[in-house]
């Protein structure tokens, strides 16, 4: 679960000891690898830092190379990873490797220079001065500088921008290329050798069978579906399919894609929201409560897709300045008070608990999901041995209704509500609200315990309330304490859910006994909390 953050515009110190003493926030949310724009010296004072000058050394602007050491060794004493946004595709003027074997009369790279093209062989894209990969001096350079920063500061790893341009080959970098696979592989091993665990990342955006190469190979490809969940989020149907965010829909071999909803190049889905978003009567995407609301459910069918994800800084508390405000890479406001807000600390609370359910239940590393994504109404189903769930989401302005997909008939319980439902249809229609979601899961939670009778008790340890499922026949139901003291006592008619309040008793062991008359007795014991 990488976190993607530009210090700058992260922090108002823009230093790595802010960063240190900001750990905490990363460690609660449940990040587990936070991902840095370039670092590396770059030119100017201030920058993205894809402009970069020198390569063996941290940027004065964010501190000292022995903060930054600190930095990492504090991220990896509470579990967090750190990898380094470098770029190797392109340098800029001030690198003496451009320097030393300069074309000053046709202001370019000399032909005899060892590690650069005199001309980039890209015609769509192109910045600074163009890395020769195919060079074996080049190669030699570009090892020297991924081995120092694995091992002088222990980075986990790399993601290289614009790998596609890891070519000699001309055209626009999208067509499929088996030399710049050939140069990725052999820059990955290489990586490997120092660091057998690092993680490879690549920004590629080329052809699927060669992003499928590499990623059998064992590189993290990055999966941007960004327009398509916008578009979702902001309730158009149309361009809203973004099941390409898995490695199952690509014909992968593995789930390493690296899915992001934002990241520093995409639209805020905040600002879509707000300013673009969809409206039917009262409803309206454009309402700052509605449009949170609107990302928890996008954030719903995106952090259950199984693999790797990404979030970009502030995205976790609907950050909605345009990245084009003043412009693309200008300074933006700083809005940690974004905290205050009740809603907006309720959307961090809510990617809180999807990533604690993603990294925590095994579930969202199945192979056998499917994802329905074409229609307002989309749905994922996940399938494991010991679990299996539906996510249902209404992605419209309107209340819609649908046949749902569950895997099999028998209960299934709501884990936001935590409400169960008997299933005897796998296809019944479900109705949600506009912006509604629900996840079912077939293991219900809390320690439920089921009756030769058919029913369940729920959950255990309980806090506020016990619930039964399919009582069929009225009976009594009688809690007692530890001591046989009798706490409570109704009659639950037939319903497919009852439930019964419980917060009046004190913290401790209780009895639930359900008797109908007709069968057994049934006693279950369960554990009051607070």
């Amino acid at each position: 679960m990488i976190y993607e953050t530009h210090i700058r515009d992260f922090i108002a110190k823009h230093d790595y000891q802010t960063m240190i003493d900001t750990i905490s926030y990363f460690k609660t949310l449940g990040i587990n690898a936070i991902e840095l724009m370039p670092i590396n010296e770059f030119e100017g004072n201030e920058s993205w830092g894809y402009n970069p000058a020198m390569y063996f050394a941290p940027d004065k602007y964010y501190g000292t190379k022995g903060k930054l050491k600190a930095f990492i060794d504090v991220c990896h004493q509470n579990g967090i990873a750190v990898i380094m946004d470098i770029v190797l595709n392109h340098a800029f003027g001030q690198n003496p490797h451009v320097r030393m074997y300069w074309d000053a009369a046709n202001n370019k790279p000399s032909a005899d220079n060892p590690w650069f093209n005199q001309q980039s062989p890209n015609s769509s894209y192109s910045w600074g001065y163009d890395f020769n990969h195919e060079s074996k001096d080049c190669q030699n350079f570009v090892d020297t500088v991924n081995a120092y920063w694995l091992s002088e500061y222990k980075f986990d790893g790399f993601r290289f921008d614009f790998t596609k341009g890891f070519t000699n080959k001309g055209g626009d970098g999208w067509a499929y290329d088996e030399s710049r696979i050939t140069i990725l592989k052999r820059m990955a091993d290489k990586i490997w050798e120092t660091a057998p665990d690092a993680y490879v990342i690549l920004e590629h955006f080329a052809d699927n069978r060669e992003e499928k190469k590499l990623a059998n190979h064992g590189m993290l490809i990055w999966g941007n579906l960004n327009h398509s969940y916008l578009q979702a989020s902001m309730g158009y149907n149309n361009e809203s399919d973004f099941s390409w965010v898995s490695a199952k829909k690509r014909g992968w071999d593995n789930p390493n894609v690296v899915g992001f909803m934002e990241s520093h190049d995409e639209e805020r889905m905040m600002f879509k929201n707000l300013e673009y978003g969809n409206v039917s009567g009262e409803y309206s995407v454009k309402d700052l409560p509605t449009a949170l609301n609107r990302a928890k459910l996008a954030s719903v069918f995106f952090f259950t897709i199984p693999g790797p994800k990404m979030i970009w800084q502030f995205q976790e508390l609907g950050y909605e300045i345009s990245i084009d405000e003043p412009c693309r890479v200008c300074n933006k406001p700083i809005h940690w008070e974004y905290l205050n807000d009740e809603n907006r600390y309720g959307l961090y609370l809510f990617f809180k608990k999807m990533i604690e359910m993603k990294i925590e239940n095994p579930i969202f590393e199945t192979d056998d999901f499917s994802i329905y994504a074409n229609s307002s109404i989309k749905q994922i189903v996940l399938r494991s041995e010991n679990e299996n769930m539906l996510i249902v989401g209404n992605f419209g302005v309107t209340e819609k209704s649908a046949a749902a997909k569950f895997p099999s008939t028998g209960l299934w319980q709501d884990i936001f509500t935590e409400t169960v439902i008997n299933v005897s249809d796998i296809s019944q229609e479900l109705t949600l609200a506009p912006g509604e979601y629900r996840i079912y899961t077939d293991s219900v939670s809390g320690g439920a315990e089921e009756f030769p009778t058919g029913y369940k008790v729920y959950p255990n340890p309980a806090e506020d309330f016990i619930r039964i499922t399919n009582i069929l026949v009225t009976g009594k139901v009688t809690i007692s304490d530890l001591y046989g003291k009798q706490v409570f006592t109704a009659t639950a008619a037939p319903a497919e859910l009852t439930e019964i309040h419980i917060s009046t008793l004190r913290r401790g062991i209780y009895f639930l006994k359900y008797d109908n008359g007709i069968d057994a007795p049934t006693v279950s014991k369960f554990l009051k909390m607070k």
